[in-house]
């Protein structure tokens, strides 16, 4: 990556003999005469650092300052004037500037600010790449779909993402909650706070607590430092509760208080704890029951579904199958190195009539383990789990058993012999394997 610097200076000796001592520092320098012509420069190109004079003959360059920042963040500037006041300097401080110099009696200073501006810039610049690269992957365009029932869930989204509001996702599990979670944090005001996640199922109720609201030391055996809750950990940002469901009612009173007035108390702790931080809840059961029925809170559940997002399932939107499909099926053949595959016509088939009661995250393990499989760019549907094959005159269960025993060898093959992952990507229990290897006879 180049390291460049934008001179803006409309004495054009002065940006001259400027350019040509920067560029023996090895930088890449652009000049500008003007505050005009310097931002279309900033516009055009990577820019790192900017020198500008105070006195432009079309802008007041402490008031650049703002307006190259607001352009490019990262870009780090440095005012030169030939007449330094202190009520200036102080301006193009408060405006971002990195320093404020007098021309003449400060030209000692110049390169080495240079460089110290760079190194800062530089830092600055690939956060800021790193910050873009991650919204863009967890953006609503990442959301794949052409269906109107799921356009429908992502222009509610794109709707809520940009206020502050709580919101609860309804859905059945894999339908991709966690993906409009992240959409809706990394599109919104959020952004550049943290995005946390946490799965309510899978933590006792006193784990629970301690995970969300941290504690202090000595609250409990083995408790001997303090530790920040993930409500802190997403202070700033998003704290994704998944499942939520799954909460007791105790602790959903605690959560209530947080979503009421921003506050809470650690575990251990007799002082309240404040934060800023936005909920997004997520669900498959149905709460309105529930909470009617006394097992959950209703107050909770009136607080939490101030703007409701239900979610499709897989089989509301048939039409996606396919897209999805090739989606997954060209990115896992990116992570082992396969060329792009073709579906063939019974393939598609297979996948349009089976029930995907897992939803996309069964599509996606589906996916991933054909391409295990697969032996060339084109994928048969004799590459599909034994459960996708209908038993009949042609498919009988002998020739099943055969399939499945070559699926299972194949994944065997791939993980190395390790059991668990194998077992992950078959979708069947640890338990359910061993008991396959001995039936099967599989070493």
């Amino acid at each position: 990556m180049q390291s460049t610097v934008l001179i803006i200076d409309d004495e054009k000796k002065i940006c001259n003999l400027l350019a040509r001592i920067i560029g023996l520092e090895g930088f890449h320098v652009l000049q500008a005469y003007s505050g005009k012509e310097g931002l279309k420069q900033l516009a055009g190109n990577d820019v790192h650092v900017v020198l500008s004079d105070v006195k432009l003959p079309d802008i007041d360059g402490v008031e650049l300052v703002k307006q190259i920042k607001e352009k490019k963040p990262y870009a780090e500037v440095i005012n030169l004037t030939a007449f330094g006041t202190i009520p200036d300097g102080v301006r193009a401080m408060r405006n971002g500037a990195f320093d404020y110099i007098t021309k003449g009696d400060d030209n000692d200073r110049i390169i080495p600010l240079v460089h110290k501006a760079m190194e800062k810039a530089l830092v600055q610049f690939r956060l800021f790449n790193l910050e873009n690269k991650l919204i863009s992957q967890h953006s609503f365009a990442g959301i794949i779909g052409q269906s109107k029932a799921v356009k429908d869930a992502i222009e509610l989204a794109r709707r809520v993402s940009a206020t502050d509001t709580t919101v609860l996702l309804l859905g059945e599990t894999g339908t991709g909650k966690e993906v409009f979670a992240q959409a809706i944090h990394y599109e919104g005001a959020r952004r550049t706070g943290s995005f946390v996640a946490l799965n309510c199922s899978g933590f006792s109720p006193d784990l629970l607590e301690s995970e969300l609201f941290g504690y202090k030391a000595g609250a409990f055996t083995g408790a001997s430092k303090d530790k920040k809750g993930l409500l802190e950990e997403a202070n700033g940002g998003t704290l994704f509760l998944d499942e939520i469901g799954e909460m007791s009612l105790d602790l959903q009173a605690k959560l209530l208080r947080v979503l009421e007035n921003q506050s809470f108390i650690k575990v251990g702790d007799t002082h309240t704890s404040k934060v800023n931080v936005r909920i997004i809840a997520a669900t498959n059961r149905d709460l309105k029951a529930e909470a009617e029925a006394g097992k959950f809170r209703l107050d909770l559940y009136y607080r939490l579904s101030v703007f409701s997002i239900p979610l499709p399932s897989l089989s509301q939107r048939r039409a996606d199958i396919p897209v999805i499909a090739k989606h997954y099926l060209d990115q896992f053949a990116g992570k082992v190195n396969k060329p792009p595959f073709t579906m063939e016509e019974g393939f598609v088939q297979k996948l349009l009539d089976h029930p995907w009661k897992g939803n996309i995250r069964e599509l996606k393990n589906v996916m991933e383990r054909v391409v295990i499989l697969s032996d060339g760019p084109l994928i048969s549907a004799n590459l599909l789990p034994f459960e996708f094959h209908t038993v009949t005159g042609e498919q009988n269960p002998m020739k099943m058993e055969a399939m499945e025993k070559l699926h299972i060898q194949k994944v065997l093959q791939y993980t190395h012999g390790n059991k668990t992952e194998t077992a992950r990507l078959l979708g069947i229990g640890l338990t359910t394997l061993y008991r396959k290897l001995e039936e099967y006879r599989i070493g």
